[in-house]
């Protein structure tokens, strides 16, 4: 009997030939589109731009209807609302900046789209992330390992996967590159095979942070900046609006290159700082996750990504007090953040992540 897989399809090229491969390979494939935006204002803004949105419906059908599998609209909105958006807003009302993608990923996608799935008869989700999922038989678990393609590989997201997730997930596109990925549309006579990747974060098409971040809370306020040594340089907008290592859009002449080195939410203060203010060797992690053990019992030497876009670097990892770990860089690290993630690796293999209470 054929093993059944519900596929994320997000109306781009990647999730369109995970479906087509899975099909070629034998399974038994439906497609499902995650309905998520909130409002009909919102339907036109992200019309084009989101991973999921009117048009995206559009061309996962299409593309459905090309591959000749069943197709499903999940009505997801205030799921959406509640992990993801909320979240966001509530994270830069704290001062940290997060990290929506890996939320979704991690709620919405391998959890609530898994548990829909699974209620459907599924075996199997999959989606057109660039990861590969290994089950290791000496360890009795399954490795997470980077894309064949390491400037696609998409690992930095999915560190939060549960041994549960990644044995009812496949990811068909983690052993091509892009290019493979388009031709293989084009081999599929698939429409979206030249389509452009989303680049923006699908609830703020325009950008704007800050912005959205009053829509949603009804606060609107100005802030300050202030010197290391706690003295006034001027106004800034309000907190919520910069991130740690910001230099450009500040608004200020100090007559040196600052950087925002600190965000105090309770005074509405955005604190400056010369460059070597943003250099750090180690942080406090907490949240954690780990794949191919269940906790981490003593130090551990790995590389660390304190970013979706950062290069990794050397790192050792300890275990600390209240489940939280240190990690100690050997050379230091730029602009780490309080809200965004630092994942660990061991060569291709990701050994798990967390989220970065404070640097230190």
């Amino acid at each position: 009997m054929k093993k059944k897989v519900l596929v994320a399809m997000s109306g781009g090229v990647d999730s369109s030939v995970a479906a087509a491969i899975l099909k070629e390979e034998g399974y038994e494939v439906y497609g499902a589109t995650m309905q998520i935006w909130q409002t009909e204002t919102e339907d036109e803004l992200i019309r084009e731009k989101s991973c999921c949105s009117l048009t995206a419906v559009d061309d996962a059908r299409r593309v459905a209807h090309i591959l000749d599998i069943p197709y499903y609209v999940f009505n997801m909105k205030d799921d959406f609302k509640k992990e993801v958006i909320n979240y966001f807003v509530d994270e830069y009302i704290k001062g940290r900046t997060p990290n929506p993608c890996i939320m979704c990923n991690r709620k919405i996608k391998f959890e609530l789209f898994l548990k829909k799935a699974m209620v459907l008869g599924m075996d199997y989700i999959a989606t057109g992330h660039y990861a590969i999922i290994e089950y290791d038989k000496s360890l009795c678990r399954y490795l997470l390992k980077r894309s064949k393609a390491r400037e696609k590989d998409q690992t930095y997201v999915l560190y939060n996967m549960t041994q549960e997730m990644l044995s009812k997930t496949l990811f068909p596109l983690g052993r091509f590159s892009k290019d493979e990925v388009r031709k293989l549309a084009e081999k599929f006579k698939l429409p979206v095979a030249r389509k452009p990747d989303s680049q923006e974060i699908c609830f703020i098409p325009d950008n704007d942070y800050g912005s959205f971040i009053e829509k949603e809370t009804g606060i609107k306020d100005e802030g300050i900046y202030v010197d290391t040594e706690g003295n006034i340089l001027g106004k800034s907008k309000a907190y919520y609006n910069y991130t740690i290592g910001q230099r450009k859009g500040l608004g200020i002449s100090t007559g040196k290159r600052m950087y925002v080195v600190d965000i105090k939410p309770e005074e509405n203060k955005v604190v400056l700082g010369e460059e070597d203010k943003i250099f750090s060797d180690g942080l406090i992690a907490y949240d954690l996750n780990f794949i191919p053990f269940d906790k981490l019992e003593s130090e551990l030497e790995v590389t660390a990504k304190i970013r979706y876009t950062a290069k990794e670097a050397k790192a050792r990892i300890i275990p600390a007090q209240n489940n939280k770990v240190l990690v100690k860089f050997y050379e230091k690290q730029r602009a780490i953040t309080p809200g965004q993630s630092v994942v660990f690796y061991s060569g291709d293999i990701v050994v798990g992540g967390g989220i970065i209470e404070k640097a230190l």
